[in-house]
Formats: structure tokens, sequence, C-alpha cells
């Protein structure tokens, strides 16, 4: 007898909450060995092929490609311990994803049922968020007990309020009287039973009320306030869907849903400029001495330095002196917090978008380094093999948009990072060299910030810096 198990979406780390499936690996009725991967999938992060914990045939798949699937939902069913044949004949059963049956899964396999042994031992292949150790235990979810769930008409009204000696029944035009009373998982400050009621009359959330009484307390204008506020909200949103309604799709638009890559830049960008109050300076540097340091590294049988590598380690000499601005800013505590380690990310296009590969503990590795680090990631990035700790928790941007032929830009923050540094491209222009007019290879520098962290006084000597290493390279000798 067979032990159907199901095998259901990991945490794939890095707070991905779902993922699109992008291509099946595995046909229904076909048996997979242990830790075989069965589906490609992509996240927010990265394109990444899972494998299955079970080894057995596959009886079942759930999603088609382009589905987008949320962890904890399950991806296949696998019969452990069956024979290919044991699997005839299911692929057409109603109710199925993809035509595969639908078949019960046991919690837990009886002990000593046949086919339990296969996984028993585990397949040591983990992906965050799960391990094929072991047997994972099933986590229980424990429903709200009624006193804590939420609710918006069913609270029950207060006794009535008393004002000098005369009981007012719901009928009270006061703002000052009550108590408390739980309204879901906050305490909301009681309010007289006429504001309560206005409240339930528009459907009102008193939990997202907040009261200017003293101690917090809900005042009638409070409500009212919150209802005219309301009633903006609904009439703009109608407005803007009657708007579409009657325009109707445009013959040949085309609609880009933003979801996987595409859907995780959008949030951040949006993010990035709600909650970072940015400011950007700029100037140009003469980087004809830099152009030649870097031919004369590139010697004949020597590993190749790239100019983007050089321009990284001049930014990880630059942070080092000025460390303000590896940071980020703890909005909940309100604090600035400087980051001990430069987790330096780059910005690299490919078919799926931009994305910015992280390279770790880039203060500590030399030119030649970097330079190998960068080409690495660079090329999982353009084959969408790298992995979501590969484009996570970069702490500084270096931003090279020289490469699409524009001299400069305003670039977005990466949030939570404090500061980005842009690259344009380096032309041959006029440039006033010893006292001469001369020919020279002028490269325009943009350095982006989070006025939060730090002054125009820093922001331009980081700036300053930099240009003048990029003008003089042998001042980064100081730093070596």
């Amino acid at each position: 007898m067979a032990v159907v198990r199901e095998f259901t979406l990991p945490d794939l780390g890095e707070g991905l909450t779902e993922a699109v499936i992008v291509q099946w690996l595995v046909e229904v009725g076909e048996v997979v060995a242990v830790d075989q991967p069965v589906v490609e999938v992509e996240t927010a992060k990265a394109m990444v092929e899972v494998p299955c914990p079970y080894g057995g045939v596959v009886t079942a798949r759930f999603g088609a490609a382009g589905t987008e699937v949320p962890v904890g939902a399950p991806l296949v069913t696998v019969a452990v311990g069956a024979a290919p044949e044991d699997s005839a004949g299911r692929g057409s059963a109603p109710g199925s994803a993809n035509g595969s049956a639908s078949v019960a899964v046991p919690a837990d396999p009886a002990p000593g049922a046949e086919g339990a042994g296969t996984d028993a031992a585990g397949s040591g292949n983990v992906l965050v968020g799960y391990g094929t150790s072991g047997a994972a235990a099933r986590r229980r979810r424990i429903l709200p007990s009624s006193a804590e769930a939420p609710s918006r008409r069913s609270a029950t009204p207060a006794p009535p309020v008393t004002t000098n000696g005369t009981a007012t029944n719901g009928t009270a035009t006061g703002d000052a009287a009550g108590t408390a009373v739980a309204d879901g998982p906050r305490t909301v400050a009681v309010i007289s039973p006429l504001v309560r009621r206005i409240a339930r009359e528009h459907d009102l959330d008193l939990r997202e009320v907040r009261g200017s009484g003293r101690d917090g307390l809900i005042l009638r204008t409070d409500v009212e306030s919150a209802v005219r506020a309301l009633g903006e909200r609904q009439s703009a949103a109608a407005r803007t869907s009657g708007t579409a309604d009657a325009a109707g799709p445009v013959p040949g638009e085309e609609r880009i849903p933003l979801k996987g890559l595409r859907g995780a830049a959008a949030e951040k960008f949006s993010r990035s400029r709600r909650e970072i109050p940015d400011a950007t300076c700029w100037v140009d540097a003469d980087a004809t001495d830099l152009l030649a340091t870097r031919r004369a590294m590139n010697v004949p049988g020597a590993p190749k330095v790239s100019l983007l590598a050089l321009l990284a380690r001049i930014c990880t000499a630059a942070l080092a002196r000025y460390p303000e601005l590896n940071a980020t800013v703890d909005t909940a505590a309100q604090e600035i917090v400087r980051l001990p380690a430069v987790h330096l990310g780059f910005a690299a296009q490919t078919d799926r978008g931009l994305v910015v590969p992280v390279v770790r503990d880039a203060q500590g590795r030399t030119v030649e380094q970097l330079s190998a680090e960068i080409a690495r990631l660079t090329d999982a990035a353009r084959a969408g093999k790298l992995s979501p700790a590969e484009l996570s928790r970069g702490t500084f941007t270096l931003n090279n948009y020289g490469v699409f032929g524009v001299d400069g830009s305003t670039p977005i923050l990466n949030h939570p990072e404090a500061a980005m540094l842009g690259v344009g491209r380096i032309a041959a222009k006029p440039w006033v060299h010893d006292g001469e007019l001369a020919v020279r290879e002028v490269v325009q520098l943009s350095f982006t910030f989070d006025h939060r962290v730090c002054g125009g006084g820093i922001a331009g000597g980081f700036l300053r810096y930099v240009a003048d290493c990029v003008e003089q390279p042998a001042l980064l000798l100081r730093s070596l």
C-alpha cells in the first residue's frame, strides 16, 4: 500500500510569501526521486527550481504555468512506495488541476505503513523554511477566541450613561461619556452610545479611529471626521470605476501584471518614495587617468579588472571615510542604524528586468576579487539563477546607468538603504587640464542620499572624494 504525501510550496526565505509557476518539470504518473526538482517558480527575487523531499509516483499537480501560488499551498502529491502502474487511470479524475487526480492525504502515515520509510531518513536537501531531515510536525492553527475575534457590527452597546443623574439611553448628545470596551485586538476608548451608533450606521470600524479626547477617548467629532473621509474615499473609488467602465478597454492595449520581479520592484520603488526624503547632488570628473589605470592593470595573463570593480573599490574607500552613509533608518525605533559591513549592490539589467545583486563584505575585497564576484553575479542574474540571499540585504548601491548612453540620472534609493552612487557614460569632452584646454574622458557622477542620515556636507564630502579618486586613482593607495 502506497502512502500519499502532499508537498507544499516551502518558505523560500527573505520574507517571500508567494511564487509564480514558470514550468512543471514532472508529469502526473512520473516516478520522481528524493530531492528531484519538480517545478520551476519565479519569486520576487529570482527563478528557483523546487526539489520534492519525497520519492515515488506523482499523482497530482496543482496549478498551471503562470499561476501564483502562496507559500504553504500544495504543489504536488506523491504516492510514496507506489509502482508506476499504481497511478494508471488517475489523470482524468474530476476536480483535479491539470487533469490530475485529487488525492486525499493523511495527516501522518500510520506506524509501519508501507512506503513510510522511504523518506524517513530525509534527503538532506534543505530550502529555507523546510527541511527533509525528518518528518515535519503539522502546525495547528489556533482560531482566536470569541473575545478576540474582530467585529465591526456586533459590539455590545454600552449601558446607558448617566449625565447629571439622567439616563441618556443612547440619545445623549454629549461626547465625553463612557468607559473602555474591547473591540477586536485593540481596546477602544468608549464613546457615548450616540457616537457608537453613528459608527455602526456608517459601517465604520472603531479600531481605525484615533480619539482626540483625553487618554485617547473617541469623540463625536472624531467619528464624524472619519465618516466624511470614508465617504470621500468611496466616492473617489466610484468615480474611478465609473470612468474605467465608461471608457472600456482600448483596442490594442496591452496589460502587464505587476507580479513577480516586476511587482516586487514596483512596490520597493513606491515604498522608497513614500518613506525616504532623498536628495541628489552631482559633479563632473575627469576619468582619463582612471581608464589608463585600468588598461595598465589588464596586462596579458592577469585576471581582468572591470571598470565597475574599480568604481566599487572607490565606493568602499569612500564609505570607510564617511560611515554615516552605510546605514539605514529604523522608523519604528526612530533610530539611524550604522552598519559595520558594506554589502555592495549594483544594478544589472536582464531580460527579466532590473535586478540588484549584492557583493557581500565588499570592504574586505581587492579590485580583482570585486571584479570576479561582480562578473559571477552578473552572469547568474542574466541566467535567472540568483538566490534570494544574493539579491537582498544590501547596504549601499552602485548604479552604472552610463551603459545606456546617458549622462545623468536621479535614481530612486534601494529601500531601506540610505545612499546610492550613480555613474553616467564616459565621453570625450573639452576639459581644462593643467591650465590648458584639452579633450579628456569626462564622466558625470551623481549621489542620492537619505537626508535623515546626513546633511549636504557629508554627502558633498563623499561625492568629492569619489570624484578625486576617479581623477587621481593613486589616492586609493592611502586606503589599501
